[in-house]
């Protein structure tokens, strides 16, 4: 197996130690249950008990601890090049709602962590988005003119402070970086004052939509709640078919410790080189923490070992670094038409709601989403409420994306059933490495350890049914059709499944 540069663990989850938050033992009635306790969940969950309502949190694992705490971070309104293609999709006034919201959630984040002393190393940055080369100049120079005429302080440059020349950036200035799990924690604390509850290794497992709805969980518990918010990232309730319109990405993270006065002063990205992600943190005794983001890939598909190995070479190459500390991955969904889906979960409820498809920038689109569904769940308003609304169909200009997603997990779902698998025994399968092997007649998902033991489960998603790949570099079963995955044993590490896999006795094959 490859030796990875970095300890395997994100920097954020690192240099916070784990939640203390007890499991749901019992039954309980609340004003609003959320369901995830991210940071969609958690602000949402926050706005509402500053509210007046009575709210639980049901985490399956830890709160900031699932995709929150495997974020880079960045809390902007500059994503890349959305405005361009917003502007075009939902015109001239979409884009300038879809910016004021962004930017209203990065000054919310300012305003709340100074009203509650949040110690969470905020910072105002610029973002970036640049190019290299300067084929790709006139797209950046149109969407510095959009993200302008959609109200950002957008404009056009060479100087970025990146010690390595770039053709061109849209530049906007005013946005900021952080520590999510810092931030996160202090609301948390707050909620908790305000008569908030929050729960941890609680998964809800079945949503009955009644008057009042009711929440099952994996023990047994029931959760009464008037409202109830899915914020799971991706959603484990199917009834919206939200997963025929959401398409997982992940995305490798490595991170360098490099001397303060050579840190780059910004947010920076670019598409180019399958995606290039930079900014730093405070690290302590004169130092700053590198953190690169990038090699885009669809869960279960690519070689990741060859994808950190690249975005180390690259941090190495153009920072001058000598160490790797960290290494992470994280994981989005992107809509069909680049928009969220915030708001009512599906066009026959009135009181189940739903957060989800940050296309990579949760930070500014998790508040967001707080501050949208806190302000409708309390009969409050909100400008663009239709923008962000689940239920919204576009019609043509969502076609495109929608058919090609479709067939993307057509092909996994019907080709990898009919694509021999590459060994034909759990024999050959080298020790610390894992591959999908028939076994008496059934699809396995085979790991073998250091001393050779097999851990056998079935390579069957248990979401809709497609068949896992392995991670090598994760270590992780994952489903390349919408993105669950699982650990070595089945256990679910990331939804939209919430069932393990089964296991399997390989021992007599």
């Amino acid at each position: 197996m490859t030796t990875l540069p970095g300890t395997h663990e994100s920097y954020w989850m690192d240099s916070v130690p784990p939640t203390p938050h007890p499991a749901l033992d019992g039954d309980v009635e609340v004003d609003v249950a959320v369901v995830g306790g991210g940071i969609a969940g958690i602000c949402t969950a926050w706005e509402l008990a500053r509210a007046g309502r009575s709210v639980a949190i049901l985490e399956a694992d830890r709160v900031a601890a699932g995709t929150t705490g495997y974020t880079t971070a960045k809390l902007s309104a500059l994503h890349g090049l959305v405005y361009s293609q917003l502007a075009r999709a939902h015109g001239a006034e979409g884009a300038r709602l879809y910016a004021r919201s962004q930017q209203d959630a990065v000054e919310h984040v300012a305003e709340v962590a100074d009203e509650l002393g949040a110690d969470c190393d905020l910072e105002r940055v610029p973002a970036y988005s640049y190019v290299e080369s300067a084929d790709g100049v006139d797209q950046i120079r149109a969407e510095a003119d959009a993200a302008r005429e959609a109200g950002l302080p957008a404009s056009f440059t060479t100087d970025t402070g990146l010690p390595f020349d770039v053709a061109g950036a849209a530049r906007v200035t005013g946005q900021a970086q952080f520590h999510p799990r810092k931030y996160l924690t202090a609301l948390v604390a707050d909620l908790l004052d305000h008569g908030g509850s929050v729960y941890e290794r609680t998964r809800v497992l079945d949503l009955d939509e009644g008057d009042p709805c009711r929440l099952t969980t994996e023990n047994g518990a029931t959760v009464t709640a008037r409202d109830v918010v899915v914020a799971t990232h991706y959603p484990v309730f199917d009834r919206a078919l939200l997963f025929s319109r959401l398409e997982p990405r992940r995305e490798l993270v490595v991170a360098a410790p490099l001397p303060a006065d050579r840190a780059p002063g910004g947010a920076y990205l670019t598409t180019e080189q399958n995606t290039r992600s930079v900014r730093t943190t405070p690290y302590g005794d004169g130092r700053r923490l590198l953190i690169v983001t990038g090699e885009t890939f669809k869960p279960g598909t690519g070689d990741t070992e060859e994808m950190y190995l690249r975005l180390a070479e690259w941090t190495r190459e153009r920072f001058d670094v000598t160490e790797i500390t960290h290494r992470w991955a994280a994981q989005d969904n992107h809509t069909t038409d680049r928009v969220p889906y915030v708001g009512l979960f599906h066009p026959g409820t009135e009181h189940v709601w739903v957060a989800t498809g940050y296309g990579a920038w949760g930070m500014s689109n998790g508040v967001m989403s707080g501050r949208l569904l806190a302000a409708l769940i309390t009969g409050g308003a909100s400008p663009w409420a239709e923008l962000y609304d689940p239920r919204r169909l576009r019609g043509l200009r969502e076609a495109p994306a929608f058919f090609r997603l479709q067939a993307s997990v057509a092909r996994h779902f019907i080709g990898d059933r009919l694509t021999t698998t590459h060994v034909d025994s759990v024999e050959e399968i080298p020790p610390g490495s894992g591959a999908v092997v028939r076994v008496n007649g059934q699809r396995c998902a085979v790991y073998r350890d250091g001393s050779g033991t097999a851990h056998a489960v079935s390579a069957r998603c248990t979401h809709l049914g497609c068949i896992v790949a392995f991670n090598a570099a994760e270590e992780a079963w994952e489903c390349p059709c919408h993105g669950s995955r699982f650990g070595l044993d089945g256990e679910v590490l990331h939804g939209p499944a919430t069932h393990p896999l089964d296991r399997v006795d390989v021992s007599r094959e």
